[in-house]
């Protein structure tokens, strides 16, 4: 049997679901898969307590940050 190995880093956290979405969209337009993690919550409130994160795999780490980093300086 063989076993996943692949780890996630997160690489921006969100008060709501919607700007984690977003932030999906915009690595995944950009050829990184990513996902969101933490927006289970029946109550949307408890973003505030606990953040909705944006995870990408640990191998796509470092473009991740570069296109959100080129993306938050084109803003």
């Amino acid at each position: 049997m063989e076993t996943d190995t692949q780890k996630f880093k997160t690489v921006a956290s969100f008060n709501d679901k919607v700007m984690a979405d977003m932030c999906v969209a915009l690595l995944g337009d950009n050829g990184v898969p990513a996902g969101v993690f933490g927006a289970d919550s029946s109550y949307p409130s408890l973003g505030f307590i606990r953040p909705v994160e944006v995870k990408v795999n640990e191998n796509d780490y470092e473009l991740a940050m570069s296109i959100l980093a080129a993306a938050d300086k084109a803003e």
